[in-house]
């Protein structure tokens, strides 16, 4: 409690002298107010659909966090149909609304309206250097999780690391500090081309509800996270190291929880993480790796009772950009293994997974890239309906994205 209270006496002290220091800003502020601010929002997004039932060897196989349509009668799958609404209210204001219409909805149906990040950052200097980022954006967590959904080489994110924060949002407050230099470099390399992660801060901190995207908080212990990363730039080079932690109460929801189950009285468990990661930009080799260890809720199929458990687990993954003019490749593999339980499924499913992923990606113009994914998987994913259910095999998948 006691880092809580820090954070918000700093909230509270610097937003005091907001005013004053945007007094000081520069002429950019005059410029903008020239045009109303609805006329300097923009427009983009992209739309993601998925075949996975290609070459499948065992249609048992799935991972539900990563893709509903893996196993069973998938079929054709809409993964994302993301729009985004953003752009600068004022110079200090920047506005960031992303609904996906591809949500899931209950009784497998599908394409329901969600929103994803709905936010603002607040900046306090007259480069945006100091900001605050209020609303529900992601969690400063990893790297790869960082990432866009429309820039990551693989098609989904990794157990190890996004079974941390499902779906990587959460709705909260988080300060952000970067250099203009370093934001400079973050900006150049948070595309499709050279699979950045985005301008997150050279050092980031916040709290948020820990009860995972669109739920509301269940307990009155909001969770902690910090970052600190920074970009170094080599001739054409990208190298970003980062370290990473959280910490917070988590509690199990009741729906999530079958009847037979044991659980704490108030379903509340630890859940704790700190992590690192390295990644080198494609230019035109790529490597991406990241590890983390923690302890949080996770199913005893000995005692059918859940457990906070220590957990760990990380990737690796390789990439090579090639461009043929008319256009770009860019194949890739990727190693990732994960040992934990997920706190977000149904009685914090149990898992031990070791995954290869072999893929490439082409895009023959910008609007539009198709990745085709070779798996070749081992899970055991285990809850009081799931005992001892170890599935291997291996898939073929194929996902078509139009940018727009």
């Amino acid at each position: 409690m006691c880092s809580l209270k820090f954070f918000f006496i700093v909230v509270v002290v610097i937003l005091f002298n907001i005013s004053f220091l945007f007094s000081q800003s520069d002429s950019t502020t005059t410029q903008l107010k020239k045009k109303p601010w609805y006329e300097t929002i923009r427009l983009r997004g992209y739309t993601q659909l998925r075949y996975n039932q290609l070459y499948e060897s065992n249609t048992n196989l799935k991972c539900e966090q990563c893709d509903a349509s893996w196993g069973g009668n998938g079929g054709f799958f809409f993964r994302r149909i993301r729009l985004i609404f953003l752009g600068n209210i004022t110079n200090n204001i920047f506005m960031y609304i992303q609904p996906d219409f591809a949500a899931p909805g209950g009784n497998n149906s599908l394409n329901f309206v969600q929103v994803r990040d709905a936010y603002f950052d607040i900046g306090i200097d007259q480069y945006n250097e100091f900001r605050f980022r209020i609303g529900q954006s992601k969690v400063p967590f990893g790297y790869e999780n960082m990432q866009s959904s429309s820039n990551r080489i693989p098609l989904d994110r990794t157990d190890a690391l996004n079974s941390a924060i499902a779906n990587e949002r959460a709705i909260g407050v988080f300060f952000y500090w970067a250099p203009k230099e370093a934001r400079e470099i973050f900006a150049s390399i948070a595309n499709a081309r050279s699979k950045g992660s985005g301008d997150y801060g050279v050092l980031s901190f916040g709290v948020y509800n820990g009860q995972a995207l669109n739920r509301r908080e269940e307990n009155n212990t909001l969770h902690t996270v910090a970052k600190v990363t920074y970009p170094f730039k080599f001739s054409k080079q990208i190298f970003e190291p980062s370290l990473f932690a959280y910490s917070g109460k988590y509690v199990l929801p009741s729906d999530q929880i079958r009847a037979g189950v044991k659980t704490q009285v108030n379903r509340e468990y630890s859940d704790q993480r700190i992590g690192a990661s390295v990644a080198l930009s494609p230019q035109p080799f790529g490597i991406l790796a990241e590890y983390n260890i923690g302890k949080g809720p996770e199913f005893n199929p000995v005692s059918d009772s859940i457990e906070t458990k220590n957990l760990h687990g990380g990737f690796v993954t390789l990439s090579y950009y090639q461009d043929f003019g008319a256009f770009s490749m860019m194949p890739y593999f990727r190693a990732q293994y994960y040992n934990g339980g997920k706190k977000h499924e149904s009685d914090a499913r149990k898992y031990r997974v070791r995954e290869i992923n072999i893929g490439i990606e082409w895009q023959p113009i910008p609007n539009l890239e198709i990745v085709t994914e070779y798996v070749i998987s081992s899970r055991r994913f285990e809850d009081f309906l799931l005992q001892d259910n170890l599935q291997q095999g291996s898939l073929l998948r194929i996902q078509a994205q139009i940018n727009y």
